[in-house]
């Protein structure tokens, strides 16, 4: 497994600064004992209650990529304070990512009353994924019923060789990224409008999209 370690501490006091290195060096000892392979070490001086860290945001975007598969932290407290820490656990969880803590020596555990309130915001998500869906498919079905076919918003330059290519709307791939939707999530959106895709497939394309829309050879009003 991929691992990516986050060490945090609250302020640039000289003690602090030793704790951040010492964070260091157990977390890539826990990870030598897994036998995770270290691919990056955030270490940011910042206090658990802000959300807004530029080195959690780097590791969540680490996480988006697909490129790691677990975090390693000190202990819950590491990775945030009060509802940040809440907000924090159910990104990683809904990105698929471990949260191995050395407080725990192996995966972080949380509080009977933290899981509690996961539950209930995991319900309360899957009400809203529902919902989004829903009207996803009537307006969807509405452009279809007045001559709208998505399938010529395709591009067709990168065929794979052998192997029919899987066609979506990758503009509306585009639109659900803009409104922060995971991957998983886009691609459970996708299958409920009745195209066939993994999650793989939807990153991969949307790679490409990005790649060409780049060279100015993709656009998408």
């Amino acid at each position: 497994m991929k691992a990516i370690i986050y060490c945090r501490v609250s302020t640039d006091k000289e003690e602090q600064a030793s704790s951040l290195s010492r964070q260091k060096q157990e977390l890539l000892q826990l990870a030598e004992n897994e036998g995770f392979e270290v691919v990056d070490v955030v270490l940011e001086r910042e206090s658990g209650y802000d959300i807004d860290r530029e080195g959690i945001l780097h590791v969540l975007e680490q996480c988006t990529t697909g490129e790691v598969d677990c975090l390693l932290i000190q202990d819950e407290t590491r990775l945030g304070r009060g509802n940040t820490k809440i907000a924090l656990f159910h990104q990683f969880t809904k990105l698929g990512i471990k949260v191995y803590a050395l407080s725990n020596q192996g995966e972080l555990q949380l509080s009977e009353a933290d899981n509690m309130v996961l539950q209930i915001v995991g319900i309360v998500e899957e009400y809203q994924r529902k919902i989004h869906n829903i009207k996803i498919k009537r307006g969807m079905k509405r452009a279809m019923d007045n001559g709208y076919n998505p399938e010529k918003n395709l591009t067709n330059r990168h065929h794979a060789a052998g192997r029919e290519r899987i066609k979506f709307p990758i503009e509306e791939v585009k639109r659900l990224r803009d409104n922060k939707l995971t991957f998983t999530e886009i691609a459970s959106t996708l299958r409920g409008l009745g195209y066939n895709v993994s999650k793989a497939t939807v990153h991969r394309r949307y790679q490409e999209y990005l790649s060409l829309e780049k060279e100015g050879s993709f656009h998408i009003e």
